[in-house]
């Protein structure tokens, strides 16, 4: 791997050959590297040049790397540092790796091992760096805020999720197929003081049921025929985090009962051992399925229910929450331009039309997949309606458009008023708080015959 430009090694040694060796051999590499005698100026190039790797020696003259490395890591505890230590310093440089080192190597070195502990530690650092960059990503795309919502139903659900999503109660999420649940349960963990933990997903209906136990639960070597090795199960691995139970309705009764027994007592045992683990997660629950139904036919167990259903949350579909549509349509059109590096100005009339008259039975996530297949089909920058659900069976009424729609709405109006007023101008034109003679010029605009309606009253 060839050096980055412009990536910066600080090296602290108070052997002034030593430091110039080191200094020689990174920088016919490509490396820009800061030398620093002591500890004092170590500290302040740490401030000044920021570097991307140090490398400090064991022993210093007024102090001891491990001691140093504390304080450039209070300046950036990302900093990876290398210890450089002398054969009989063993037991120090392992200690010294136990308390953040990245790696330890012995003086005098070799030129080649060198620049592959620097190469190694560098590479690290830049993967730290991206998982870090990600994890952002992650949290911005399922916070609260960038959730797109405008209709009063999912408002008042937006505002029940922010305020349990605090607590540590388990929450059921029902909801037809596409309509976010899971959506939704990433952002509770988000928002929750479990967010530094892990997030763990598990699809009940994907999984086997010959397999969902061992997935769940995990299990010990030995404890059936392909157990070769010891597994950590899914609840395991949610251990101070959550765990999202995804199709909960397609659980098979034999592991309903299992399950129960580890909310109740938060412990887990894998298979093949007699011994249980503690498991302190969050459980969120969610399901398309009528589970009530479920219960009455015996296929869901209903001890089970009242475990898991501590706070219901219902996500309506998209063909009763339409408001959402433009919004949710745009927001995947900005997201899907970048991805596909296409430059998409928007969607015209006639296609969100077409957008709003459908009704979603594969909800947000079939609106998402449409937008993705007229951008990528289209050569325009402008999503036409004909890109639009062109094989989908779609309502005969339209939308009138807009000033007509006024108009129609204007000479009705009129219509009413002189219906109720048996055509009388003068009443008509003052129950409409308008001037008469501006009231008869609309009259004659629409071509409305004021005796028309005295006739109907005789």
């Amino acid at each position: 791997m060839k050096p980055v430009a412009s990536q910066k090694i600080l090296a602290v040694d108070d052997d002034a050959n030593f430091l110039e060796l080191i200094r020689i051999r990174l920088e016919v590499s490509g490396y820009d590297v800061i030398t620093a005698p002591d500890e004092d100026e170590a500290l302040v190039k740490a401030r000044d040049e920021a570097p991307d790797l140090a490398i400090v020696d064991l022993r210093l003259a007024r102090t001891d790397g491990i001691s140093l490395m504390g304080r450039l890591h209070a300046i950036n505890p990302y900093l990876p540092i290398i210890i450089l230590t002398a054969h009989g310093s063993i037991e120090s440089a392992v200690e010294a790796v136990k308390k953040g080192a990245y790696n330890f190597l012995n003086k005098p070195f070799d030129p080649e091992e060198l620049l592959l502990q620097v190469e190694k530690a560098l590479e690290n650092r830049r993967l730290q760096a991206e998982v870090k960059r990600l994890e952002g990503l992650l949290e911005d795309k399922y916070h609260f805020k960038n959730i797109i919502v405008r209709s009063e139903k999912m408002r008042l659900i937006m505002d029940l999720v922010s305020r349990v999503a605090l607590t540590d109660s388990t929450i059921f999420i029902t909801g037809e197929s596409g309509t976010g649940k899971e959506l939704i349960a990433r952002a509770v963990h988000l928002a929750s003081m479990r967010k530094t933990g892990p997030f763990v997903t598990v699809n009940c209906a994907a999984i086997p049921e010959t397999l969902l136990e061992s997935e769940l639960f995990g299990y010990e070597k030995g404890a059936f025929t392909d157990a070769k090795k010891s597994h950590r199960g899914m609840f395991v691995r949610a251990h101070t985090g959550t765990i999202f139970l995804d199709e909960i309705g397609d659980m098979p009764a034999s592991i309903q009962a299992k399950l129960l027994r580890v909310l109740q007592e938060k412990k887990v045992t894998p298979l093949g051992s007699g011994k249980p683990h503690d498991v302190d997660v969050r459980v969120i629950t969610a399901t398309n399925k009528n589970i009530n139904e479920m219960i009455k036919e015996g296929s869901f167990r209903e001890d089970l229910y009242y475990r898991i259903h501590v706070v219901p949350i219902e996500i309506p579909p998209l063909r009763e929450r339409k408001e959402d549509i433009p919004l949710l349509a745009e927001h995947f059109l900005r997201e899907i331009s970048v991805r596909m590096k296409k430059e998409i100005r928007g969607i015209s009339p006639m296609a969100m039309q077409k957008l709003m008259l459908y009704d979603w039975p594969g909800n947000v996530r079939e609106l998402e997949n449409t937008i993705e297949h007229a951008m990528a089909v289209t050569s325009d920058d402008i999503i036409s309606d004909e890109l639009i659900l062109a094989a989908k069976d779609l309502p005969s009424e339209s939308f009138t458009p807009y000033k007509r729609a006024v108009e129609d709405f204007k000479k009705g109006y009129i219509v009413r008023l002189l219906e109720f007023t048996k055509g009388n101008v003068s009443k008509a034109a003052k129950l409409a708080d308008k001037y008469r003679p501006d009231f008869s010029n609309l009259v004659q605009k629409y071509n409305i015959k004021p005796e028309d309606f005295k006739k109907r009253d005789k």
